[in-house]
Parts: C-alpha cells; sequence; structure tokens
C-alpha cells in the first residue's frame, strides 16, 4: 500500500502539534518533517512561514480566537492549532485568499476529525471574516497589551520594561516577530571580502557587504551554506554580534587563547583567522558530539591552529595549568533571549528561574577560568542574551568576589568603528532592533598585573 504523504498544512499541523505535546525543537522537526514527505522545494517556505509564525504569534492569535470559541465545550488540542495556523494564514499571509486558507481546514478537519469539527472549524473562522479581530486597545494594562500584541510572556515583557524602559522593550518585541537575515564572515586567510561577494554573486547568491563588521557579510538571497564559497572553506555562517567577540579579545597577535564553551566553533574559527593562523586557540566544550562540529569547522577553514577537547569547563581550574592563557573567552551558556526570532518556541518555554538557575552557573563557569589566564591577560565573557541577571550583575558578582580583576575600559578602542557607539567602559549590550543583529552582551575584564 502506498503511503499517503501529507501537504504543506497537514504537515504544519503535525509539527505544530509535537512541538505542544513533547516541547520538541521546531527547526529540527521542520527538517525531518520536510524530508518524510517530501515536501517539494517550493513548499518549504511556505511550511516554514506557517510553523513559524503561527508560533511567533501563539499568544495574539488566541486573543483573536477568545471571543469566537465556545467556552463550554472541549476543544481538542490539535483542532485549536488548526484555527490558529489558518488565522495566522488570513491575518498575516496575503498571498493566500481567506476562503482557500479556510477551505484547506475544514479538508484536514475532516479527514482528521467528523462532519462536527470540520463544521466548528468552518463557522468560527468565517464568524471571524464576518465580524472581525477584536482590538489591544480593550486591554488596559500596558504591560498585558505588549505582551499580547507581540506575543510575548507578561513575565518577560515586565522583565524587559524594567531593565530597558518601555520603548526599547517594545522595539525589541516587534523586532522578534520578524525573520533574521543571514549573515557570514569571510575567512580573510583565503580571500577578500570583495573577491568572496563576487564569487557568492556569480553563483547566484545576493549578498553584500555588513554595514558594521569590516568580514561580514549579509545575504539577501539564497542560503549560503550551500556555496561552494562555504564548501572551499572561505565563509562561516555567523551572526553579525557573535563576531564582535574576536575583536573584543584583541587578538592582534599569536596568543595562546583558550574558548571555554566553544561549540560550534564560530568564535574559535575567527580568533584563530585574527591570528592569522598563527598562535594556538584551545576550543573546550563539554560533549563530545559537539566538540566534533569545531573539528569540522576548523578543518573546512584550514585553521590547524586550534586544538580541542570534550571537558567540563567548570572543572578546567583542577586539569589545565594556572596562568597559561593570555586571552580567555567564556561565551557563557545562557537564556539566549537575543536569539529568540531564530527560537521562537523558545519564548514560552523558559521561565523566571531558569534565569536565576543559569546565573549560578555562569559564575561557576568564570570561577573556574579565571585561574588559567595570566597576570595582564584578557577575559571576555559574552552571551546572546540582553537579560541584565545574566548579563551586569554576573559580571559585578565576579568582580566583587576577585579583586585580581578590573574592568578593561579599553573595550570600544578594538571595537569595529560602527560598533563603538554602543559601549559603556567594558561592557557592550547589543539589541536586536540596533542593526538587526543578534541581541548579545560583551564584558571585558584584565587580570591585574601585581
Amino acid at each position: 500500500m502506498k503511503k499517503t504523504r501529507k501537504n504543506v498544512r497537514e504537515a504544519a499541523l503535525d509539527i505544530l502539534e509535537s512541538i505542544q505535546k513533547n516541547q520538541a525543537y521546531s527547526n529540527l522537526l521542520l527538517n525531518t518533517t520536510i524530508k518524510k514527505n517530501e515536501i517539494p522545494s517550493k513548499d518549504i517556505g511556505l511550511l516554514t512561514e506557517i510553523v513559524y509564525g503561527t508560533l511567533q504569534r501563539k499568544m495574539t492569535l488566541e486573543f483573536y480566537l477568545h471571543p469566537f470559541i465556545n467556552k463550554g465545550k472541549k476543544m481538542e488540542a490539535w483542532v485549536h492549532i488548526l484555527l490558529q495556523m489558518t488565522l495566522y494564514q488570513i491575518i498575516y499571509l496575503d498571498r493566500i485568499p481567506d476562503h482557500a486558507a479556510i477551505n484547506e481546514a475544514v479538508e484536514i478537519a475532516k479527514k482528521r476529525g467528523h462532519k462536527g469539527i470540520s463544521g466548528l472549524v468552518n463557522a468560527v473562522l468565517r464568524n471571524i471574516l464576518r465580524q472581525g479581530l477584536p482590538a489591544f486597545s480593550g486591554i488596559q494594562d500596558e504591560i498585558e497589551r505588549l505582551a499580547i500584541e507581540t506575543s510575548h510572556p507578561r513575565w518577560l515583557v515586565k522583565r524587559w520594561v524594567e531593565q530597558l524602559g518601555l520603548e526599547e522593550a517594545k522595539k525589541m518585541c516587534e523586532i522578534n516577530l520578524t525573520a533574521p537575515m543571514q549573515t557570514a564572515r569571510v575567512n580573510t586567510t583565503k580571500i577578500s571580502v570583495s573577491e568572496c561577494i563576487s564569487l557568492l554573486t556569480e553563483e547566484g547568491f545576493q549578498v553584500e557587504a555588513s554595514g558594521v563588521i569590516p568580514e561580514g557579510i549579509k545575504v539577501l538571497k539564497g542560503n549560503v551554506a550551500h556555496s561552494t564559497a562555504f564548501e572551499k572553506g572561505m565563509l562561516t555562517i555567523q551572526d553579525e554580534s557573535s563576531m564582535i567577540v574576536a575583536y573584543a579579545l584583541d587578538v592582534d597577535k599569536p596568543y595562546s587563547v583558550l574558548d571555554a564553551c566553544a561549540a560550534p566553533g564560530g568564535k574559535s574559527t575567527h580568533i584563530a583567522e585574527k591570528m592569522n593562523k598563527e598562535g594556538k586557540v584551545l576550543s573546550i566544550d563539554l560533549h563530545e558530539h559537539k566538540v566534533k562540529l569545531i573539528k569540522q569547522n576548523a578543518e573546512r577553514l584550514d585553521l590547524s591552529t586550534i586544538e580541542t577537547k570534550a571537558m567540563d569547563s567548570r572543572k578546567l581550574d583542577s586539569s589545565l595549568e594556572k596562568e597559561s592563557f593570555d586571552r580567555i573567552l567564556l561565551d557563557a551558556p545562557c537564556s539566549g533571549f537575543g536569539v529568540m526570532r531564530r527560537k521562537p518556541d523558545m519564548k514560552y518555554t523558559k521561565t523566571e528561574a531558569d534565569v536565576d538557575r543559569l546565573q549560578k552557573i555562569q559564575l561557576d563557569l568564570l570561577a573556574s577560568v579565571s585561574s588559567l589566564l595570566k597576570k595582564g591577560g584578557l577575559l571576555v565573557y559574552s552571551t546572546c542574551t540582553i537579560d541584565k541577571a545574566e548579563n551586569e550583575e554576573v559580571v559585578e558578582k565576579f568582580l566583587a568576589d576577585n579583586s585580581h580583576f578590573e574592568r578593561d575600559l579599553t573595550l570600544g578602542e578594538r571595537l569595529p568603528a560602527d560598533i563603538k557607539q554602543y559601549t559603556d567602559g567594558n561592557e557592550l549590550q547589543i539589541l536586536p532592533q540596533y542593526f538587526g543583529s543578534d541581541g548579545f552582551y560583551i564584558a571585558a575584564l584584565r587580570k591585574k598585573v601585581q
């Protein structure tokens, strides 16, 4: 018997249901579903858009659906998800006619449920079209309104408003609803930025030089991970804000550098390129399979100065030689609030308790690696979050307990010109709305010489 392949919307429903039930990761599910159902390449964009868009705007869609759903009747989870994803298409996807989206939903409901369910789906969606969407202006509380309007949990919005002010918090919530642009870093030990751009253009990609990072490029069309330039080690997919780290580390000479939480190796390889394949980079990660990724990246980029090890960075002080590194990078595990555009499901699963738990891990890691730094050496602490508890607070607590470290106030001097404006002494907090990159934090600390 021939197995029936699912169409785009059925596949989207399966993925969204699985994410809700099993807390599965959207990006992994998307890839396996595309393979399993042999989704044609022309439909992959639509599938991705429906899945990510429905996830991204889940709370807003709930708010819109609420008045149209009979509270007395218990509705199966998949029916609810079907309504959400269809409403997403009606509101946010101009290229799909409303009646087509509704007809598809009714067909799926017939196939998966019974006549009553398909009738219900049809009635709810047509009522919304007739009566229009409820307005946000009815929500009096401004934090609640921003949370619903931009589909972020209330506790998170409240936290951001307290830390950043209402205006910046609002901008960040809004940009989190947009798709991130792919950016890449040119391996300048092999090719110049302009030559790399020419090569990619010849291959049919649309790219341009980054406006903020000298060796960065922005990808306007296509996925450069499938380019010959990528295959030949001329570039690395990396977000612009994480490219700032190698500048912060001040690796202008052949130093010995430790990258303590290095997978998948984007920053380690950038450091090795900045030192022009001299010096030494020891790249460490906890898991063997992740260390393998660093190794593969280093080999592809032809960077033999990178050595990799699978170790627990919280215990490095007992296994590596004290004061043996000129530079140490600790890109610490964090809540990832700066990369929400890439992982929309994350905002519904994280809690305030996670942030507190992470701060302890971050401080343990700093305590472990700090003894490995030479006197006069530089320690860079970075995260891809925008939360003060994981950023400024961690640095303050570390400095309070480690009087032999001081803030390195020269950080701004070595950063690319357009980034300098965001520095504050030894710290740098990038928000996604600044230049469209991930949210990112960097602090530079120096070990005192005496």
